[in-house]
C-alpha cells in the first residue's frame, strides 16, 4: 500500500500483558499508518493502544485483588459463624471484664452475665470468656461470706460520719501547742502527787485543785466566767461519775496500787485525765 507517496508493507506489533488468567498472552497491535497521514501521527496512535491496554490489565488485577480479599473475608467470617466478637474478651480482671463494679449485687453479676451471653452467644470463645469470668466472681463472692473480713478503715469511717460523733465532735477545738503543754504538765503533776502520796482520807486535796484548775484553764480560754462554771462544773461531776463507772465495771483492779484508797486513787487518775481533755479541748 502507498502511504504519502511511500510503499511500506504492512507489519503487527507484538505486546506481552499479563493476563488474569492465562498469564502473558501477547497481543497483536496493527502498526501500519494510516494514509496521508504522516509518521509523527502514527507514533502517537501507537503509544495511545499502549497506554489503554496497560489501563485494562491494572484494572483487571484490581478487581481479582479485591476479589481474593473478599474470598478470604468470606473463609474468616465462616469459621467464626458471622458472629460478633467480645470486645472485652482479653480483659484479666472479671469485673472489668462483665463491665460491673466490685460492690456489684447477685443479680447484677447474673444480669450482666445473660446480657452478655445473649449478645455474644454466637461466637464461642466470647461466650467462655463470659462464663469464666461470670464463674471467677461467683467463687470470690461465696468465699468472701463463708470467711467475712472486718474492714476496719471502713468501720472507723462510719463511726466518724455518724451524727453523734459529729455532734460531739463539733464542741472540741485544737487550742495553741504552748497551751497544750501547760495543762499537760499541770495535770501529771496532780496525778504523780496523788499516787506518791495516797492519805487516808483518800486524794481529796488533789481533786479540789485539779477543778480549780479546770475553772482557770477554761476561763483562759473562752474568756467567759458563765460558760467557765458551766463547762467546768459539768466537766468534773462527768469524769468523776465516768470513772466510778470504769473502775466498777470496766477496769479490774492493778496490782501495782495497793492500799485502802486504792479505788479512790484509780478513780481519781480517769477524772484526771477527762478533765485535761474538757479544760483544753472543750469549745
Amino acid at each position: 500500500m502507498s502511504v504519502s507517496g511511500l510503499i511500506a508493507s504492512p507489519s503487527r506489533c507484538c505486546l506481552r500483558l499479563p493476563d488474569c488468567n492465562q498469564g502473558l498472552v501477547c497481543r497483536q497491535v496493527p502498526s501500519t499508518p494510516i494514509a496521508s497521514k504522516p509518521k509523527a501521527k502514527f507514533g502517537k496512535l501507537h503509544l495511545e493502544r499502549l497506554t489503554v491496554s496497560f489501563r485494562r490489565w491494572k484494572m483487571q488485577k484490581t478487581h481479582l485483588i479485591k476479589c481474593a480479599m473478599d474470598a478470604s473475608y468470606g473463609d474468616m467470617a465462616s469459621e467464626s459463624g458471622g458472629a460478633a466478637m467480645f470486645p472485652r474478651i482479653n480483659v484479666r480482671d472479671p469485673y472489668k471484664r462483665l463491665g460491673i463494679s466490685r460492690e456489684a449485687s447477685e443479680d447484677e453479676i447474673q444480669a450482666a452475665r445473660n446480657f452478655l451471653i445473649s449478645k455474644y452467644g454466637g461466637h464461642k470463645p466470647s461466650v467462655d470468656a463470659i462464663e469464666a469470668a461470670h464463674d471467677k466472681i461467683i467463687m470470690q463472692k461465696f468465699y468472701e461470706r463463708k470467711n467475712p473480713k472486718i474492714d476496719i478503715k471502713k468501720k472507723v469511717r462510719e463511726v466518724k460520719q455518724s451524727r453523734v460523733v459529729q455532734a460531739v465532735t463539733s464542741r472540741f477545738q485544737t487550742p495553741a501547742t504552748k497551751f497544750i503543754v501547760k495543762t499537760s504538765i499541770a495535770f501529771i503533776v496532780l496525778g504523780v502527787l496523788t499516787v506518791l502520796f495516797p492519805t487516808e482520807e483518800g486524794p481529796t486535796l488533789q481533786v479540789a485543785i485539779s477543778l480549780i484548775a479546770t475553772f482557770y484553764f477554761i476561763h483562759d480560754r473562752l474568756k467567759s466566767k458563765i460558760r467557765t462554771l458551766l463547762y467546768g462544773a459539768g466537766a468534773f461531776i462527768f469524769s468523776w461519775f465516768l470513772g466510778t463507772f470504769l473502775m466498777v465495771s470496766v477496769i479490774p483492779p492493778i496490782p501495782i496500787l495497793k492500799g485502802p484508797r486504792s479505788f479512790e486513787v484509780l478513780t481519781s487518775l480517769i477524772t484526771y485525765v477527762l478533765l485535761w481533755v474538757s479544760s483544753t479541748y472543750l469549745k
